[in-house]
């Protein structure tokens, strides 16, 4: 059995982002850049599912620059076996992804396909269910438990009502969450080990993706700054406050 796990380049979430002097984008000029955290734990469930026997291949892949082999190589190191880049300057949108996503599984039939929920530079929270459209499969979003068992995946997703399980028939897709489990810290003979695992390369023409922009970006702005809250004395003042001022009651 074969899972496939997408994983992002973005910027490390420790970085405060700053938006360009003519509101074009946000610049990641010379910023440290890492792993999207969701897709880390895709990794890290893969690796799991591996160590438990429940699969016996993990194929990484992703999808951008150069830079890119960074974060598939970090992957390797976190226990995947291979791993594909597809090299493009482009800035994919998450339909694009999608596709691109799609035209590597036909080639790779995987019987599982893990993704991160979302992308901490963009926040879309699109490509694993267009993905599943695109290729007609089953689909289990915000995973918190995900347990392999006779030819299906079972489930466990958070929903705002508390917590669902749904039976999946493979191949599946499925986008984790944060509470599914903790990446392990990549120790140095993992990441040496790492740079011997095979990478291969691929270009958007090889999958025949068309991946044109779909949308237009107008601007880029910070988010306005927050106003001082204030302290109340009782609990009357508060209600008033809220009723005269607020006009929340």
């Amino acid at each position: 059995m074969k899972a496939l796990v997408a994983v992002k380049r973005v910027v490390d979430y420790n970085v405060k982002v700053r938006v360009k002097t003519d509101g074009s984008d946000v610049d990641i000029g010379n910023v440290k850049m890492s792993m999207n955290p969701f897709d880390e734990i895709a990794v890290e469930e893969a690796v799991r599912l591996k160590e438990a026997g429940s699969i016996n291949e993990i194929v990484v892949v992703s999808l951008g620059v150069k830079q890119c082999e960074e974060t598939l190589r970090t992957a390797l190191a976190m226990g995947a076996d291979r791993a594909i880049h597809v090299e493009t300057d482009e800035k994919l949108e998450p339909l694009a992804v999608a596709k691109l996503l799609k035209a590597v599984a036909a080639t790779e039939n995987p019987d599982l396909l893990i993704l991160g929920k979302q992308a901490i530079d963009d926040d879309a929270n699109q490509t694993a269910q267009m993905l599943a459209a695109l290729l007609n499969a089953p689909q289990g979003t915000f995973a918190s438990k995900v347990v392999l068992a006779d030819g299906e995946v079972l489930v466990t997703r958070e929903i705002d009502g508390g917590l669902e399980t749904v039976a999946l028939k493979l191949p599946a897709v499925i986008s984790t969450d944060l509470r599914l489990n903790e990446p392990r810290y990549v120790k140095l003979p993992n990441i040496m080990q790492a740079k011997k695992k095979p990478l291969d390369k691929k270009t958007v023409a090889d999958l025949g993706v068309d991946v044109a922009a779909r949308l237009q970006q107008v601007k880029v702005a910070e988010p306005k700054a927050r106003s001082a809250g204030i302290k109340v004395d009782s609990v009357a003042e508060l209600v008033a406050k809220l009723k005269n001022e607020a006009k929340a009651i």
